[in-house]
């Protein structure tokens, strides 16, 4: 159906982690541009370093994701080839069980 929907329901918890993350608040320019800038370049630096955290994060929770949905396709192909079969299957007894009753039919009323 939708394989995309468990990965949305296991990243949608961490959205405003995101958000946050990606939305900066950096320091306002309150005094001269020597005061300011030292004080910005440690701001970015240590908002670059949270979001390559966030995105190790997000990515080993989306290698889960992808490797939970690998295995329930994997199930679902080995349940549609038993299902396969138990079809066939039926369809054999039920095409011999029409032939006998034809079978039986044709003998009782000749």
């Amino acid at each position: 159906m939708a394989a995309w929907l468990p990965a949305l329901k296991a990243l949608l918890p961490y959205a405003t982690q995101i958000v946050t993350a990606a939305i900066p608040a950096f320091t306002r320019k309150t005094g001269t541009a020597q005061d300011v800038i030292p004080e910005q370049i440690q701001e970015l630096q240590s908002a670059v370093v949270h979001n390559a955290e966030s995105v190790k994060i997000l990515a080993t929770q989306m290698q889960q994701v992808i490797t939970g949905i690998d295995s329930g396709a994997a199930r679902i192909e080995r349940d549609m080839r038993i299902l396969r079969r138990l079809s066939v299957i039926a369809t054999v007894l039920s095409l011999i069980a029409i032939a006998s009753c034809i079978g039986l039919w044709v003998v009782s009323t000749g």
